[in-house]
C-alpha cells in the first residue's frame, strides 16, 4: 500500500477518535428491527463528528444502524434527495 493511500485512509477514519460513541456498546446503534433508535440518536445529537460519521455512512453505503444521527430509513431518504438534487443540477447545467 502506498504511503499516500495509507495517509488518506488514516485521515478518513480519524473522526472516529473523537466520536461520542467510541466507547459505548455498539448494540445501542444497531437495535432490533423497528427497535428504539432514540438512545443512539441522543448520543449522536451531541457528537462533535456527527457530520463526518454521516458522510462516511452514506459514502460506504452502511445499510444498518444509526450513523451520524440517522437510521437506515432516514439515510436512504437523504441519499434519494441528494441524487434528485444532483439530477436537477445536471439538467439545469445542460439547459444553460
Amino acid at each position: 500500500m502506498a504511503m499516500t493511500e495509507l495517509t488518506s485512509e488514516r485521515s478518513v477514519s480519524m473522526w472516529r477518535v473523537d466520536a461520542a460513541c467510541r466507547d459505548l456498546d455498539v448494540d445501542v446503534f444497531f437495535p432490533e428491527p423497528e427497535g428504539d433508535t432514540g438512545p443512539a440518536k441522543a448520543v449522536c445529537a451531541g457528537c462533535p463528528v456527527r457530520e463526518e460519521c454521516l458522510e462516511f455512512a452514506l459514502a460506504s453505503r452502511q445499510d444498518d444502524g444509526v450513523w451520524g444521527g440517522l437510521d437506515e430509513h432516514e439515510r436512504r431518504r437523504l441519499r434519494r434527495r441528494r441524487q434528485e438534487a444532483a439530477r436537477i443540477a445536471r439538467r439545469a447545467g445542460q439547459a444553460a
